[in-house]
C-alpha cells in the first residue's frame, strides 16, 4: 500500500491514536510500581508478590514477542490492532474487579501478551502511512506517547490511585485505551502487512540487525542496573531527601520528552549517527554518576541527560530497524522489544547482585562499563 493512498489528516490522527495506545500500555506496565503498597494491602499479599506483577509482565514480553508476531503476521493491521486493544481494555477492566491476587496476575499476563504484539507491529504500521523520507518524524511522533506516559501518565496514575484507590487508576487507563481503540478503528486503513512499504527493511542486513539487538540488550542492562536503584543512589550518594527523588525523576522524564521531539528533527538525516551518539551519552551518564554522584547539581543534570539520550536511542533504534531488518520489520521489532526487556530485567538483577557486595555507587560504574561494551559492539555496525 502506498503512503499516498491515505489522506494526510487521517494518517496523522491514526498515528496519534497509536501513540495514545502506547501511552496506555506503558502506564499499565509501570503502574503497579507506584501503587505497590496499596495493591498489597488490598489483596493481602506481600510487596514482593506485587512486584512479580511487573517482573512477570516483562518475562511474558520477552518470551512471547517474536513467536506471537510471527503468528499474526497475515492479519490486516486495523483488525489486529483493534482486536488487541479490545483485549487490553477488557483485561484492564478485569484488573479493577479482581478480588484476589491470581486473577489480577492473570489479567496482567494477558495485557503483557497484547503489549508483546502491539509494540512489535505499531512502528511499521505508523511508518507505512507516510513516505519513507519522513519516517524519523513519524516515529518521533508515535513515541511521544511512551515519553509522556513516563513524564506525566505514571505519576498521575499513581496519584489517582492514592487518592481514589488503585482500581480507579486502572479503570481510567482502560477508558483511555477505549478511546485509542475507537479512534484507530475510525482512522487506520485495514492494510495487509505485505502491502505496507514499511513491512520490510529498505537495506536488509542480518549482521547489522544482530549488532543492534546485542547493543540494545547491553546498553539497557547498563542503564537499568543504575536506574532500578535510582532512589538509593540519589539518597545515599547524592544526599537528597527521599521526597526529592521524584523531582529528579521528573527532570529525567521531561528531558526525555524534549529528546523525543528533537529526535524527529534530525533522525531522517543522520539515523545511525543519532543512535551512536545516544548510546555514547548513556555511557557518559553512568560513568559520570559514578565519578560525580556526590555533586547534587551534576548528578541531577546527568540523570536528565540519561532521559534525553534514552528518547533519542529508542526512536533511532526503531528507525534503524526499518532500514536493516533482514526480513519482516515487525518480527525484527519484536526481537528488539524482547532484547530491551531482557536488558531491563538483566540490569535489575545485576544491580541487585552488586548492591550488597559493593554499595550503590559502584553499580553506576559497572553499568557504565556494560554500556561501553554495547557502544563498542555498535561501532562494528
Amino acid at each position: 500500500m502506498s503512503a499516498l493512498q491515505v489522506g494526510r489528516s487521517s494518517a496523522v490522527v491514526a498515528v496519534a491514536a497509536l501513540g495514545l495506545a502506547l501511552f496506555t500500555l506503558v502506564i499499565t506496565e509501570n503502574l503497579p510500581i507506584g501503587l505497590l503498597p496499596l495493591i498489597a494491602a488490598d489483596l493481602d499479599v506481600s510487596l514482593t508478590a506485587v512486584g512479580l506483577l511487573v517482573t512477570g509482565y516483562a518475562a511474558v514480553v520477552v518470551v512471547a514477542s517474536v513467536p506471537l508476531t510471527r503468528w499474526v503476521r497475515r492479519i490486516p493491521r486495523r483488525t489486529l490492532l483493534t482486536g488487541l486493544l479490545t483485549v487490553f481494555v477488557a483485561a484492564c477492566w478485569l484488573s479493577t474487579i479482581a478480588q484476589n491476587y491470581w486473577l489480577l496476575m492473570a489479567a496482567r499476563l494477558v495485557i503483557a501478551l497484547v503489549h508483546a504484539v502491539f509494540w512489535a507491529v505499531v512502528t511499521a504500521t505508523a511508518a507505512g502511512l507516510f513516505p519513507a523520507r519522513v519516517r524519523g518524524k513519524v516515529i518521533a511522533g508515535l513515541f511521544a506517547g511512551p515519553s509522556l506516559a513516563m513524564v506525566a501518565g505514571v505519576p498521575l496514575g499513581t496519584w489517582l490511585g492514592q487518592q481514589a484507590g488503585w482500581r480507579t487508576a486502572f479503570l481510567v487507563v482502560s477508558a483511555v485505551g477505549l478511546l485509542a481503540l475507537v479512534t484507530i478503528a475510525a482512522a487506520l486503513p485495514n492494510v495487509r502487512p505485505e502491502d505496507n512499504h514499511a513491512s520490510t527493511g529498505t537495506s536488509p542486513d542480518a549482521r547489522r540487525f544482530r549488532i543492534l539487538v546485542v547493543t540494545v540488550a547491553l546498553v539497557v542492562t547498563g542503564v537499568f542496573a543504575q536506574y532500578t536503584y535510582v532512589t538509593a543512589f540519589f539518597t545515599q550518594v547524592s544526599g537528597f531527601a527521599e521526597a526529592a527523588v521524584s523531582l529528579v525523576l521528573f527532570a529525567g522524564g521531561a528531558a526525555g520528552a524534549v529528546g523525543n521531539v528533537l529526535s524527529g528533527a534530525v533522525l531522517d538525516r543522520w539515523p545511525r549517527a543519532v543512535l551512536v551518539l545516544s548510546v555514547a551519552l548513556q555511557v557518559v551518564v553512568l560513568l559520570g554518576l559514578y565519578a560525580f554522584g556526590p555533586v547534587k547539581v551534576v548528578a541531577v543534570g546527568l540523570q536528565a541527560l540519561s532521559g534525553f539520550a534514552m528518547a533519542f536511542m529508542v526512536t533511532a533504534l526503531q528507525s534503524r530497524i526499518l532500514e536493516v531488518a533482514p526480513g519482516s520489520t515487525e518480527v525484527a521489532s519484536a526481537a528488539s522489544s524482547a532484547a530491551f526487556n531482557v536488558g531491563i530485567g538483566g540490569g535489575a538483577l545485576l544491580g541487585g547482585v552488586l548492591l550488597p557486595l559493593a554499595g550503590v555507587r559502584p553499580v553506576a560504574l559497572v553499568g557504565g562499563l556494560v554500556a561501553a561494551v554495547g557502544l563498542l559492539v555498535l561501532s562494528r555496525e
